[in-house]
């Protein structure tokens, strides 16, 4: 890459420096950083050849897992390296089984560059949805080592179709194809001169199926508030989220809730608890143990386990299984950043409420589309829509079945580029 790319992203790893001596979520990237050479020695020693899938972070890997996950079953003997460049993916998932070696991805400097993959030695590499490190690619470029974009979404406002935005459309002719979400995208694309795109949808309809289909046993979740009028579930949760729902929540006594922090410690649980009246709340933590310790010593459950009206995650990996317990989802983000992951909760044909920010989310526009799902301004619109499906069952149902459908009818993706990509396997 040129000099003003490899300067910025210099300047951004000398900033992460700086950041780490007060960050301890930038101080482990740059430590995992650091061990990448070594485990890669390690893991990848007598395994050449490995595919390599690179994700910026957990929900990217998400969109990535079918496709490890098949090649891993129909192709044991196929190694896989995985990388991560946020500590919120790499944390959760540096034991995923899968995966032959999980690894930080060192900054994309020209060095590093060439050290990872000398050390690694990739046959093939993927990147998921929104990951364009030039370095990277253009060595991969320049080694020969196909390279493919899956799952990836192209908007006008990027800027790889700004008039200044040359140094990013040349990253974009490093891939051998793009395999992205819709049409739209393929067009955008065309007209900066990019052919080698293939319109295959998204991966994490596929995915989501799978987590519906398995089964996966929180103890006593079944009957939880089985009288309950109506179950809500927030997933993903931020504060600026709550602020919206749980005066309605402490205002309707009559539905019990399932609420999934998006990062959470002791303080802000207990902060969360408070901020609920009426009807006992307890973690999922302390829920499953009251079941496990009746089960173990064949004793009935305490009684008050019936009054139990919330109950607040506290633990990761459960909030994927907890959807299908509840009648409607509301999906956290939408008052910051950016909404979570919608399709999570679709799956199970519940309708999913979010918040305002979703314009870079086609899911959102779609679902609104198809009455599947629901954007609230403020507290207003929240408290109008839950009680429009407050009171109409067939509402509710209604709106559910649109969300499902939705999913239904996008699956396919995994199987469309698995098939080109691995056809020579």
């Amino acid at each position: 890459m040129n000099l003003l790319y490899n300067t910025a992203i210099s300047l951004y790893g000398a900033a992460a420096q700086v950041v780490s001596l007060r960050s301890r979520k930038v101080r482990k990237m740059l430590r995992g950083q650091h061990r990448t050479p070594e485990l890669l020695r390690r893991k990848l020693a007598d395994k050449p050849g490995a595919v390599w899938f690179h994700a910026s972070s957990l929900g990217e890997f998400e969109q990535g897992r079918p496709m490890i996950e098949r090649l891993k079953r129909e192709h044991p003997e196929v190694p896989v390296l995985l990388s991560f460049f946020s500590p919120s993916g790499y944390e959760v998932r540096k034991n995923y089984h899968f995966a032959d070696a999980v690894v930080y991805l060192p900054f994309d400097t020209p060095q590093r560059v060439r050290r990872f993959l000398d050390i690694a030695k990739p046959s093939m590499a993927i990147f998921i949805k929104y990951e364009f490190w030039g370095n990277y690619l253009e060595e991969l470029h320049r080694r020969g080592i196909p390279t493919y974009l899956i799952s990836s979404i192209f908007r006008p406002g990027q800027r790889f179709f700004r008039n200044i935005g040359g140094m990013f459309r040349k990253m974009l002719h490093c891939f051998d194809r793009l395999y992205v979400q819709d049409e739209r995208s393929r067009r955008l694309l065309r007209v900066i001169g990019v052919e080698n795109v293939t319109v295959a949808g998204d991966t994490r309809f596929d995915r989501v199926t799978d987590v519906m289909r398995s089964t996966v046993d929180i103890p006593g979740f079944p009957g939880f508030a089985s009288e309950a009028k109506m179950k809500f579930i927030a997933g993903s949760s931020w504060e600026a989220d709550e602020d919206v729902y749980v005066p309605w929540l402490n205002a309707h006594p009559e539905v019990a809730f399932i609420i999934a922090p998006h990062e959470f410690n002791e303080t802000r649980l207990e902060a969360l608890r408070n901020r609920f009246t009426g009807g006992k709340v307890v973690l999922l933590s302390e829920w499953i143990e009251i079941i496990k310790k009746s089960r173990k010593e064949n004793k009935p459950l305490p009684g008050w386990l019936s009054e139990v009206r919330g109950v607040i995650v506290d633990s990761f990996g459960k909030l994927s299984t907890l959807y299908r317990f509840a009648d409607i989802a509301y999906i956290g983000g939408g008052f910051g950043a950016g909404i979570h992951n919608l399709n999570e909760a679709a799956v199970y044909g519940i309708p999913v409420v979010f918040g305002p920010n979703h314009a870079k989310f086609k899911e959102a526009a779609d679902l609104i589309a198809c009455g599947g799902g629901f954007s609230v301004a403020d507290k207003a619109e929240f408290n109008s829509t839950m009680e429009m499906f407050g009171s109409s069952a067939e509402a509710l149902h209604k709106a559910g079945a649109e969300a499902g459908k939705y999913i239904r009818d996008n699956l396919g993706a995994t199987d469309r580029i698995y098939s080109e990509i691995f056809a020579h396997l």
